[in-house]
């Protein structure tokens, strides 16, 4: 995830939205969310909105129906002005919502100790449990599987630093992140539906003794890493929650409601997560590839006999490298093919130990032939590989 992800005024706040980019129905929509109160009728060209309860009770806001009247943007000038003083805790929220586009995610862990104060520690944990989360989600959202080791990390890692972070989040213990959308719905919209089930499980576990509906939660999109992300979130932590908001200028996707989604767990449920962590990682079945590879590292203990060495996979598998263990003269071919800067292709089954990192059984390894121009390209890529 990036830092804050959104651009901060001089003095350390979010800056404030363009007035003549706020459409007015969305700022509706947020203020509703929040619940913030309207005045006048539905029907009226304007609705003036106050905070709920009494906490900012000289705010209020004058909102018109629609960007079609000659006063909209001085009206919402005025309107963001008056969120950006106001005492109201949802305003800053409202006003980070208008800046930032994307689905809103929050974050939050409540700790023992010092009320209104968390460790160092602490916040780092809840960073690297949102990290996690959001990798889990953006993996089972373009595909199932129960344990994904190293399977997709380019995918989700590039999916996790799209993610916007607003410091500090949803206040102490707390973290906010906003993904894009729609682009990013079907991470969110897998992760809702997964924490939903994992949350039915864990109950199911704790009244039945049975551990089969984590095994059938996978077609939600539950997997080992969503459940470790979880107890992440979790350990340390007196209770923890997760809560989702769609974002309110894309819409709401199909099968869903326009509310704030939440889901909560606690220190009880840890022995259930960890025994579905176990399990789900012993159901998923080796995979058989064939992949293509540069051969970037060699190992054996003498000049001759079986050797190990690394691919980085080019296709046939979604990972990024994986290690192979040869005999004498299927290392030797990878031995010459690394001297030539060329591929091999081989076959086997890529093992769940590991986290899929390892191709077991290797058979049928060949050099793959490469034209002039495709062989510089793949030394230049391997060379700034190298460098990272």
């Amino acid at each position: 995830m990036t830092g804050t992800g959104i651009r901060m005024s001089e003095d350390g706040a979010p800056a404030l939205p363009d007035p003549a980019a706020v459409d007015p129905v969305v700022l509706a929509t947020l203020l509703a969310r929040h619940g913030w109160v309207r005045r006048g009728g539905p029907t009226a060209r304007y609705g003036r909105w106050t905070p709920p309860g009494d906490t900012d009770p000289d705010t209020s806001l004058l909102v018109p129906a629609g960007g079609g009247f000659d006063d909209a943007v001085d009206l919402l000038a005025d309107a963001v002005t008056a969120l950006s003083r106001s005492r109201s805790p949802s305003a800053r929220s409202i006003l980070v919502a208008l800046t930032v586009p994307g689905d809103e995610i929050q974050w939050r862990r409540d700790v023992p100790g010092v009320p209104g104060a968390v460790p160092w520690a602490g916040d780092e944990e809840l960073r690297r449990a949102a990290r996690a989360m959001l990798a889990a989600a953006a993996k089972a959202g373009r595909t199932r599987a129960a344990y994904f080791g190293a399977r997709l990390d380019g995918f989700a890692g590039a999916f996790v630093e799209r993610a916007l972070v607003v410091a500090p989040g949803a206040g102490v213990g707390g973290l906010t992140a906003y993904t894009p959308a729609p682009e990013g719905r079907a991470a969110v919209t897998t992760l809702v539906r997964a924490l939903e089930a994992l949350r039915d499980a864990v109950d199911y576990r704790r009244v039945s003794g049975g551990l089969e509906a984590f095994e059938n939660a996978v077609q939600t999109g539950v997997s080992r890493e969503l459940v470790d992300a979880v107890q992440q979130l979790v350990r340390g932590s007196t209770a923890a929650q997760v809560s989702v908001a769609w974002s309110a200028a894309v819409g709401t996707p199909g099968g869903f409601g326009d509310r704030r989604i939440t889901l909560e767990f606690s220190p009880g449920d840890l022995p259930a997560l960890e025994e579905a962590a176990a399990l789900l990682e012993r159901i998923e079945p080796a995979v058989q590839v064939t992949v293509v590879g540069a051969v970037v590292r060699l190992k054996r203990g003498g000049p001759a006999g079986p050797g190990s060495v690394r691919l980085r996979v080019l296709s046939g598998a979604e990972v990024a490298e994986v290690r192979v263990r040869l005999e004498d003269r299927a290392y030797r071919l990878a031995a010459e093919a690394h001297l030539a800067g060329a591929p091999v292709q081989v076959s086997g089954r890529l093992e769940r130990r590991g986290g899929f990192r390892r191709l077991g059984h290797p058979r049928d390894l060949r050099p793959v032939r490469l034209e002039e121009g495709e062989r510089e390209r793949l030394l230049k890529t391997l060379g700034e590989g190298d460098g990272e």
